[in-house]
């Protein structure tokens, strides 16, 4: 698949089958995941990488808009570092956005779940994963082959583009 048409394809999805998600895939879509831009080249991202049952089960019991997780048979838990950048929130959000296109051209499907800034679901994230008080939960996104198919939809809005100016 080509890069335009990973773009515009790129959907959320919620459906998952049981197959797994392989070794393979999983360091390719993190591989792509840490291949994006990053301020001054800091990279303050860290990944938490979850396919134990009962945790992806436990997720749901912190995040109210987590149930695809009940299907999904993985979760990269996207986590950022302040003290390394104070740009790790657009750090994180890029590397989220190339593994979600990672997993798209390998065929995969994802929905990106928001953590931070949302203080609870964070802390609850934190607590769950033994995340460190100085790192921040940015996010997590499910990961799985999907089992609902979705086409392109267009976005494009021309009354979003100002040229030179407002």
């Amino acid at each position: 698949m080509d890069a335009l048409e990973v773009l515009f394809t790129r959907r959320s999805i919620r459906r998952y089958t049981d197959k797994p998600v392989t070794e393979e895939e999983i360091k390719t879509i993190l591989e792509a995941g840490m291949n994006a831009p990053s301020a001054n080249n800091r990279q303050p991202w860290s990944f938490i990488v979850v396919d134990e049952r009962a945790k992806l089960n436990a997720i749901m019991e912190v995040h109210p808009y987590s149930r695809m997780l009940a299907e999904a048979p993985l979760a990269i838990v996207v986590c950022g570092d302040p003290s390394v950048s104070k740009f790790w929130q657009q750090d994180c959000a890029a590397a989220t956005e190339n593994i979600l296109l990672a997993a798209r051209a390998l065929g995969l499907g994802t929905v990106w779940l928001g953590v931070y800034p949302d203080e609870q679901r964070a802390k609850s994230v934190a607590a769950l994963f033994g995340v460190p008080d100085d790192i921040k939960a940015m996010c997590i996104i499910a990961v799985g082959h999907p089992a609902e198919q979705k086409g392109r939809v267009e976005r494009y809005d021309a009354g979003k583009v100002h040229k030179n100016g407002w």
